[in-house]
């Protein structure tokens, strides 16, 4: 139960850093794993962010209205859309990067990096008495 409450907690500063930088968590997670996968199509951003389809396809039209990003066609296969950073989308890319790099630094605040590697190893642990 600990370890869900402060997953929460932390979960919910986040967003709140990214709301204040002017995002949100979708659009964070999008932006990443847009930018990290250079070009991707829209099934693989939703298992990269760990959601389903029809979130993503929400989560996607909203941001292509805001200009964030664009879908084409793969010309490849035309059932499948890519999707594209546009130059608004670099920005707030930039933009949240900033927010969450100065939330990360907040957050471990009086943790050594001996420490930190000890916790990163217990959820190892973690994920894997649960089989993830």
């Amino acid at each position: 139960m600990n370890l869900g409450r402060t997953a929460k907690l932390v979960a919910q500063a986040f967003d709140a850093a990214l709301v204040e930088a002017g995002g949100t968590l979708p659009i964070w997670l999008t932006l990443l794993s847009v930018k990290s996968s250079n070009l991707a199509n829209q099934r693989e951003l939703a298992g990269m962010i760990g959601i389903q389809g029809a979130t993503l396809t929400h989560h996607l039209n909203a941001m292509e209205a805001q200009g964030l990003l664009m879908r084409r066609r793969d010309p490849v296969n035309r059932r499948v859309h890519l999707v594209e950073l546009t130059e608004a989308g670099e920005a707030m890319f930039e933009t949240l990067r900033k927010a969450a790099l100065v939330f990360d630094k907040r957050l471990r605040v009086g943790l050594t990096d001996e420490r930190l590697a000890e916790f990163a190893q217990v959820l190892a642990v973690l994920r894997g008495n649960v089989g993830g």
